[in-house]
């Protein structure tokens, strides 16, 4: 899928306000909104049976994901590359979920069947660049962080937890400075998903290891869904 990707953990909104990576101090610090993920997932109708039919439609889904995106409607979307049950991800640029879930109906795909679109708040600042000419794509790798079975309801006020917390923080930072970690960002409900790391690096492996460093990942209060992204060159600076 020719499209446009860039990505952005969230016990509390602290967290958006420390991800600074590792900028000057004398910086200042940049404004943080909310957009609309939307995980794109199969449908109760999927199919990879080849057809004409099939082939047609996916064009039609092709042409609409490219008109969201040349409208400013869509911010970014592409394809995971381990072909599982969750195939994309897509931004948009509103905070409205109906608006989003409007766009996401209107997939030619997702009217089939063939897709459907899980929709969930998402904070970043606004750094979506245009993907450098002529197209090309690089790897980077996804992580989805998702609470585990460590993370108690409330501890976040405990003395414990919020010196954790402040070591979390600092990790992010220091692979930031590494320029391995290249963007972070939580979702806005609270849900399963805490929030999203992405790893510039040459392997799987290497960014397995780099997340194994959060002190949260550590104890198991957060647990990371590490996917390969094709993202188009230039989006993430």
């Amino acid at each position: 899928m020719k499209t446009r990707i860039t990505i952005a953990i969230l016990p509390c909104l602290l967290l958006l306000a420390s991800i600074s990576f590792a900028q000057p101090k004398e910086e200042p610090q940049h404004k943080l909104i909310q957009f609309q993920m939307a995980l794109i997932r199969k449908g109760p109708k999927w199919s990879n049976r080849r057809s004409n039919d099939l082939r047609k439609l996916h064009e039609k889904h092709f042409n609409y994901v490219l008109s969201l995106l040349d409208s400013g409607k869509a911010v970014l979307a592409g394809e995971l590359a381990d072909e599982k049950d969750l195939l994309a991800v897509f931004i948009f640029r509103t905070q409205s979920t109906e608006e989003a879930r409007a766009w996401t109906d209107n997939d030619p795909e997702v009217k089939a069947g063939r897709l459907t679109a899980e929709l969930h708040p998402w904070w970043s600042e606004d750094v979506f660049k245009a993907p450098n000419s002529p197209l090309k794509m690089e790897t980077v790798y996804l992580g989805f962080l998702k609470k585990g079975p460590n993370r108690k309801e409330g501890d976040g006020k405990t003395p414990e937890v919020q010196e954790l917390q402040k070591d979390h923080l600092a990790n992010i930072n220091r692979l930031a400075a590494m320029k391995k970690l290249v963007m972070a960002g939580p979702f806005g409900d609270d849900g399963d998903l805490r929030g999203i790391f992405v790893f510039r690096v040459a392997s799987r492996k290497e960014a397995e290891d780099l997340a194994a460093t959060d002190p949260m990942i550590k104890i198991d209060r957060l647990r990371l869904e590490l996917h390969a992204w094709q993202v188009p060159d230039g989006i993430i600076r």
